[in-house]
């Protein structure tokens, strides 16, 4: 019976972790997105597109 305990306790604190890392992955995405990005680009490579 303990044992069980112990294994539901690991489970839920390892599930707890997955969405917290999901959820500040999805948070760092989030901000790449809004922040400006200043590529630089090939003339050249345009003007043949």
């Amino acid at each position: 019976m303990l044992k069980a305990i112990k294994r539901f306790v690991g489970v839920v604190g390892v599930a707890l972790l997955a969405f917290r890392a999901i959820g500040s992955f999805l948070s760092w995405v989030d901000k790449q997105d809004e922040t400006q990005v200043d590529a630089w680009i090939d003339e050249e490579e345009s003007e043949d597109a």
